[in-house]
């Protein structure tokens, strides 16, 4: 059995899951979070915790028994702290800023980057290198952040580009001769 999906889900006090057939509802102090799990997938609440169950050992009743156990774990934790990923911008001349609730990038292009959040995704620029996408959707989050990341992806031999906090940007040697001799 997975170990993953056999470990129960504990619900904190003030959030409320609700499970109508194969649709799982969160509701807590961060907005309401609803997905329905896949088929042979089922979802059961006891003694303040959700578990996850699948109905045979099969090997995709196995892999989408952890998967769900991990997407319900997810809207849990995201009704209660929420999801950041923050982006730094590298770049000489490379700035961000809001412009309402859209992001308005400067990246070196001919013409300002502009990118609307999806609903219940904000968007903040604490510095005007410093982007940070949060919200209670970790997938919608990290979709966002990856979108933001993928308009100048960081470049190998300067490292400048739009990458994630911490990434670590693998550098590569430019041109190592001088001048050509002859």
């Amino acid at each position: 059995m997975s170990r993953i999906g056999r470990s129960p889900i504990a619900v904190p006090s003030g959030v409320t899951v609700t499970i109508e057939g194969s649709t799982v509802k969160v509701s807590g102090p961060l907005g309401n979070l609803q997905r329905a799990l896949p088929h042979p997938i089922t979802a059961r609440q006891a003694d303040g915790a959700v578990t996850v169950e699948r109905p045979t050992d099969s090997a995709p009743n196995r892999s989408l028994h952890g998967l769900s156990r991990t997407l319900v774990a997810n809207m849990v934790t995201g009704v209660t702290t929420g999801f950041r990923r923050e982006l730094e911008l590298v770049g000489v001349g490379y700035r961000a800023s809001l412009q309402g609730a859209d992001l308005q990038l400067s990246l070196g292009y001919s013409h300002p980057i502009r990118i609307s959040p999806p609903p219940g995704v904000r968007i903040e620029v604490p510095e005007p290198t410093r982007v940070a996408v949060s919200g209670n959707d970790k997938e919608a989050v990290g979709q966002l952040a990856a979108r933001i990341r993928a308009t100048r992806r960081p470049e190998p031999y300067k490292g400048k580009g739009v990458r994630y906090r911490g990434e670590v940007v693998r550098r590569k040697a430019g041109k190592s001769g001088k001048g050509a001799k002859g």
